[in-house]
């Protein structure tokens, strides 16, 4: 299993590498043990963020309500819980199982 995906009690966890600012939105890889994601938004008032659980939620084909930041709310790097998929549903989902 990929280090930056664990199962979680209610679906799994993501922990990520964000990159605010970026010229375009998108998976860039990956950082240690984080998924590497680019967003257009700065990192103000919540947008970075925002910005980031929109794009998993269209890229998972979940609903945005599925998603919460478990930590790292004003850190680069963050975990995210999914609700309902399971580490090798969103390891395929992202493209990179």
């Amino acid at each position: 299993m990929a280090p930056y995906v664990i199962e979680d009690n209610q679906g799994s966890r993501l922990k990520l590498r964000l990159t605010p600012r970026a010229s375009k939105e998108g998976i860039d890889g990956t950082h240690g043990e984080a998924v590497k994601i680019k967003v257009k938004a700065p990192p103000v008032e919540g947008r970075a963020n925002e910005a980031l659980l929109n794009f998993l939620a269209e890229i998972l084909d979940i609903g945005r309500g599925r998603l919460e930041i478990v930590s790292g709310q004003t850190s680069r790097s963050k975990t995210i819980r999914i609700l309902g998929l399971s580490p090798d549903e969103v390891l395929d989902r992202l493209g990179i199982g």
